[in-house]
């Protein structure tokens, strides 16, 4: 009987999210018409892919985002010098055909709802950096790059972003939006030593892929990248997600984003072991840990940056890191730094030191 009462309520809640994406793609639809009789133009906003070799032959990751823009933003990949609130009112074009030029060979791919492309691509490419063209009816030409990982490489990097490689107070929602939606991003400040940890780990290891993973939207896309290249991190692909409905719930799960990332990235890469950096002030541990118990040949180690002393060590005295590794037998490794955090590497390990 209960077991009844609640498939109904389940059938008569899931048509309202349904709705709410309906409703969403209703509201696309009239901007994007508006836009376009405003004169914008589509624009392509490239991002960084990926790609690898499998049992059947090469293959790459090509992400980007179709919008409508004025005429001289579209020459920009960046939307130079924007307040986080103004990424947040594009125009997206809903289920464009994008084309993806590589070696003079034209691979049509489709944007979803939102007007981000994910494609895999198969194509045979050469471990390192490429460049990749993609284009749309009406769009000027731009330029995607593309990291192909070297199948003889074992060893990489998996970071978080919020509060892991940028200082967003995240455990502070109001402080947060703040950050995020108004905030001009060269006043955003990096976490200190992250960025030397991250080259070390690129300059003592060849090939080594760095991937960053967040919650954050692909809006804000451009604004991570030039705070990354600003402030000297590795290049590397962005995965992020759209924060909008879907067809069955309000929202997007950042956490099952975060989840589904690392399970693709393990079944991409199965004999790559991932350094997986994350920080204490949200789930990265209960998210990398419970990514251990299914994965424990995908991890090399996890590392968390600490946002405070209070949480650093359980009651008895028992540090964090050694509790996880009694039950998951893998180092984990907690600093407020990267400084601290290459320490902590070298001394079980997992690292040279350097001379």
């Amino acid at each position: 009987m209960l077991g009844s009462r609640k498939a109904s309520v389940e059938a008569r809640v899931e048509p309202m999210l349904h709705r709410a994406a309906r409703v969403e793609d209703t509201i696309h639809a009239f901007r994007e018409k508006n836009a376009r009789r405003r004169g914008l133009i589509p624009t392509i906003v490239p991002y960084a892919g990926y790609g690898g070799h499998d049992a059947g032959g090469g293959w790459i990751r090509v992400l980007c985002r179709v919008l409508l823009t004025k005429e001289g933003e579209r020459r920009s990949d960046g939307h130079t010098h924007v307040r986080g609130w103004r990424s947040f009112t594009s125009v997206p074009i809903d289920a464009v055909v994008v084309e993806v030029v590589v070696d003079g060979v034209v691979y049509p791919v489709e944007a979803d709802r939102g007007g981000v492309v994910d494609a895999r691509v198969e194509v045979d490419l050469q471990p390192g950096w490429h460049t990749v063209r993609l284009r749309t009816v009406g769009s000027l030409e731009v330029e995607a790059p593309i990291f192909v990982i070297d199948p003889r490489v074992k060893f990489g990097l998996i970071s978080d972003i919020d509060d892991t490689v940028m200082v967003t107070a995240l455990p502070r929602p109001l402080l947060a939006a703040w950050n995020t939606f108004v905030l001009d991003e060269h006043a955003r400040r990096p976490v200190p030593g992250m960025a030397v940890l991250y080259e070390r780990l690129r300059a003592t290891h060849e090939g080594f892929p760095v991937i960053y993973l967040s919650t954050g939207a692909w809006n804000v896309a451009p604004t991570l990248s030039r705070f990354l290249t600003r402030n000297f991190y590795p290049p590397g692909p962005l995965l992020l997600t759209d924060w909008g409905p879907t067809h069955d719930r309000w929202f997007r799960s950042g956490r099952q984003h975060k989840e589904e990332s690392l399970a693709r990235l393990a079944r991409e890469f199965p004999e790559m072991k991932w350094l997986l950096v994350g920080d204490d002030g949200q789930h990265d541990e209960e998210l990398y840990g419970a990514f251990l118990q299914k994965h424990p040949d995908n991890v090399a180690a996890v590392a968390i940056r600490q946002l405070s002393s209070s949480e650093a060590v359980f009651a008895g005295g028992r540090s964090r890191g050694e509790e996880h590794e009694r039950t998951t037998r893998v180092p984990w490794i907690y600093a407020y730094d990267g400084a601290g955090l290459w320490e902590q590497l070298v001394h079980k390990g997992l690292v040279e030191p350097l001379n």
